[in-house]
């Protein structure tokens, strides 16, 4: 019996302490992001005139899914349905590897990034089990 109680609390704690953490993360990301919306992004091949200097910026990041989130996600897996555990943890990897690729740009001198262009793939921690994390990488040619 406490053995139960103890384990309930425990997968609590770290229900708790994930959600914490991802908040923390997603309003570390809205001010970067506000930091940098000076930034213009496009996914356009064209480059606008009067472009003086270019040079290719990159951002790159990993981000690993908890246990908690993976069966969350295993559990809406039985009944079907959007997977908002993996949606947030995407949009989170996808907004970090765009900040960072600002942060070069912006140290570069900077002031408009195109021809944006983003990969993804799974990190696998076991290929025939489950997914242990994601991997965003962002690419594009920073002008002035």
């Amino acid at each position: 019996m406490w053995a139960v109680l103890l384990f309930l609390a425990l997968v609590g704690l770290g229900f708790f302490f994930g959600r914490i953490n991802e908040a923390k993360h997603f309003a570390y990301l809205d001010a970067r992001e506000a930091e940098l919306a000076h930034i213009t992004l496009s996914n356009t091949k064209y480059i606008p005139d009067g472009i003086t200097n270019s040079v290719f910026v990159s951002g790159n990041v990993v981000i690993s899914i908890d246990y908690f989130k993976r069966i969350g996600a295993a559990l809406r897996g039985l009944v079907g349905g959007r997977m908002e555990t993996y949606t947030t943890l995407v949009e989170r990897a996808r907004r970090e590897a765009i900040v960072r690729m600002k942060i070069k740009a912006q140290e570069n001198g900077m002031t408009h990034i195109a021809n944006l262009r983003l990969i993804s793939a799974s990190v696998f921690k076991n290929a025939k089990t489950d997914i242990g994390s994601i991997e965003v990488y962002a690419y594009a040619t920073a002008l002035k």
